[in-house]
């Protein structure tokens, strides 16, 4: 062997890895429970730890209630439009066509449902 074949195995076997850094899985929060983040990291403020599931998804339709993930529902909205007096004028055949002058006006409604 050469000097730079035995320099390089020398400094394997001198070698000395690191040991591994934990991994975290946290998602820090606010004081309404509401998330700020999720992360790897260990920052400063409050935080619940997660699953890694959890962390992939990194879900800010949630709250954290009593140091526990709490997922919130989410709202659903019914748009339809209705007759207005004000509005997108349309032809009165089709509510597809937009149109000038007299014609049927609609304006959209929302309902929220739970």
């Amino acid at each position: 062997m050469n000097e730079t074949t035995e320099n390089f195995w020398a400094a394997i076997r001198a070698w000395k890895p690191e040991p591994p850094r934990p991994v975290y899985y946290r998602l820090y929060y606010d004081l309404d429970g509401k998330p700020v983040c999720y992360s790897q990291e260990d920052l400063p403020g409050n935080y619940i730890d997660v699953t890694p599931m959890e962390f992939a998804i990194s879900s800010h339709n949630v709250r954290v209630i009593a140091g526990r993930l709490v997922p919130i529902p989410p709202r659903v909205n019914v748009i339809k439009l209705v007759p207005s007096d004000t509005g997108t004028p349309c032809d009165s055949r089709d509510v597809t066509v937009i149109t000038q002058g007299q014609a049927q006006h609609w304006k959209r409604k929302t309902h929220e449902t739970s």
